[in-house]
């Protein structure tokens, strides 16, 4: 009779999740003499039967009655360990299995609040470990004598493009399809977060997700080239039409024959019109600016330059624009009579040392009594 006196795995590859312990079962027994040895990210199930029992966290252990009571209980050991038996032996990798590839194998159709029903792709990366070694062996692995990130990426795709599914149906509720990029960050946190309460469930533990790209349909992605011309124009539709005749004149225009001078003569009223109206469009908005402008606008009170009457300093001096009220220090406009904050008179000046009055800001003697302020 062979005893097994170490049982452990030496792991040397980067995507096997579930090993099982090999040795000849026909010879070799399991008894007290054995030593289980599970080194860090590993982890050990003892198995009688196709029935999980013992479950070894890193560490060294001699077997006996007090570290396998499952083992012992379903063997029925009246007595406790005391013959060799043969069980089967996995070992469960524990450590993160980095730089998964996730992807959209068809295009997920969502409705977008500008463009409407819109199908786009993503893909990017996602790491993951085994949490509960048992619960794991229990749902997803059960007896295979090997188990590879291989056999179970497939299915973890569908469940990732499921939950991605769900979190861009409600946020397209209140954003668009071309807002997506400037939200990837949060996306890859909100789908991490709906993906561990489904890993959980088969003793897995996500520990990151990341989007890498989102594309859009050729069709949506000119809609988005043209809605960014008309930005830059403005917006405005006149201008656009404008600039389309001065084009179509200058075509016209190429053209030396009667019918296109004519054309070219038609098209040069209309687009004159047109451009004029722009023009005056224009220019009543630079003036309806300058207005505004002027409005806005005082004089500093100490160097008499032009500034914002929301300044409180000066940008040409540095000086104070505003006066500050003697109670609470607050900055209040000039002329203001009482403080809006702490409702205190505000001086307008400067006081006397001595008799207390109240003169101009600027005075070097006061009127009053003479006094040097």
């Amino acid at each position: 009779m062979g005893i097994l006196k170490i049982i452990e795995w030496k792991d040397q590859s980067r995507d096997q999740i579930v090993y099982k312990f090999e040795y000849n079962i026909k010879k070799d027994f399991i008894t007290k003499g054995s030593a289980l040895t599970v080194r860090e990210t590993q982890a050990a199930i003892f198995c009688d039967k196709g029935r999980m029992a013992d479950v070894f966290l890193p560490g060294f252990y001699k077997l006996d009655t007090h570290n396998i009571p499952v083992l012992t209980k379903l063997m029925s050991w009246k007595y406790g360990f005391e013959s060799p038996f043969k069980s089967d032996v996995y070992f469960v990798n524990t450590k993160q299995f980095t730089d998964q590839k996730w992807g959209t194998q068809n295009p997920i159709t969502i409705r977008d609040r500008e463009f409407g029903p819109v199908r786009i792709r993503g893909y990017g990366t996602y790491a993951y470990r085994i949490k509960d070694p048992y619960v794991f062996m229990t749902e997803l692995s059960s007896t295979n004598s090997s188990f590879k990130t291989s056999d179970i990426v497939s299915w973890l795709k569908s469940i990732i493009v499921v939950q991605i599914t769900t979190i861009l149906g409600e946020t397209m509720k209140t954003k668009s399809v071309v807002d997506i990029a400037s939200h990837i960050a949060e996306l890859s946190d909100d789908v991490k977060e709906k993906l561990k309460s489904k890993f959980v469930e088969y003793g897995l533990d996500i520990t990151a997700f990341n989007f890498e790209n989102f594309s859009l349909p050729p069709e949506v992605e000119k809609a988005v080239d043209e809605s960014a011309s008309l930005g830059i124009l403005g917006k405005n539709m006149d201008t656009y039409e404008a600039k389309a005749r001065a084009d179509a004149l200058k075509a016209a225009a190429s053209n030396t024959g009667s019918v296109g001078g004519f054309m070219g003569m038609g098209i040069g009223v209309q687009a004159g019109q047109s451009l004029g109206g722009a023009f005056q469009g224009g220019q009543s908005n630079a003036a309806a600016k300058a207005t505004a402008m002027k409005e806005n606008e005082m004089s500093c009170p100490n160097c008499n330059a032009k500034i914002l009457k929301t300044a409180k300093f000066c940008p040409e001096c540095g000086g104070q624009t505003g006066l500050a009220c003697g109670k609470c220090k607050a900055t209040v406009p000039p002329g203001t009579k009482f403080c809006p904050e702490c409702g205190a008179k505000i001086v307008s000046g400067v006081i006397c040392p001595k008799c207390k009055e109240e003169a101009p800001l600027g005075t070097k003697f006061c009127p009053s009594c003479g006094e040097k302020i």
